[in-house]
């Protein structure tokens, strides 16, 4: 089982990855939200990843952080009409933190709002994975951009999490609590604080 993938960043687009190890270059599906984050080609990265075997073909599919790679597993696992693509585009529309905060308010309209999700796969996402957020063995945001020793050299974005959390629990809609915080985040910078972020999106 290959649950990450370390080396040398050669390019990358919104939606795919190629890391070159000891000369040879792996090809890794990831979704926007991973790409976002993403260091300038040439440098060392860390995703973590899920390798799916069919018959004719061997697929990866990378993540920033191990949280999202369980999403990602909890989806394809649980939920029925949700493949390898289809999890890739819905975590590409939204971040983990507005799926989690929509998944357990039952918030079907933002679900619904991710390319080729329909009402009724929506409704499917929330009654087979409410129950079985946080129940996963990731322990925390984990940075995908490294050194030559492969330690980490940004934190992730578990504060931008939080925020998004915190503004959904003020009753914000989870697409426009994720909106608010990535632009406060935007203004900020990364060394802003869980709080910051929220006061600064609160206005």
């Amino acid at each position: 089982m290959i649950v990450s993938i370390q080396g040398t960043l050669a390019a990358a687009t919104p939606l795919h990855a190629t890391i070159e190890i000891n000369g040879l270059g792996y090809g890794v599906n990831i979704p926007v939200t991973t790409a976002e984050k993403l260091p300038a080609a040439g440098s060392n990265v860390k995703l973590h990843t899920v390798a799916i075997y069919r018959e004719d073909s061997q697929t990866l599919y990378g993540f920033a952080t191990t949280e999202e790679r369980d999403f990602f597993q909890l989806m394809i696992n649980n939920v029925s009409g949700i493949g390898p693509k289809s999890a890739l585009t819905i975590m590409s529309k939204l971040s983990l933190a507005s799926l989690e905060s929509a998944i357990r308010m039952g918030d079907i309209a933002t679900l619904s709002k991710c390319p080729g999700i329909g009402k009724k796969t929506a409704e499917r996402l929330v009654v087979e994975l409410r129950g079985k957020l946080g129940t996963g063995t990731a322990t925390g945001d984990s940075p995908i951009a490294t050194n030559a020793s492969g330690e980490p050299q940004a934190a992730g974005d578990s504060r931008i999490r939080d925020a998004v959390l915190a503004l959904a629990a003020l009753g914000y809609k989870t697409a426009a609590a994720d909106e608010a915080i990535r632009r406060a985040n935007l203004a900020l910078g990364p060394k802003a604080t869980t709080e910051q972020l929220i006061k600064k999106a609160l206005g």
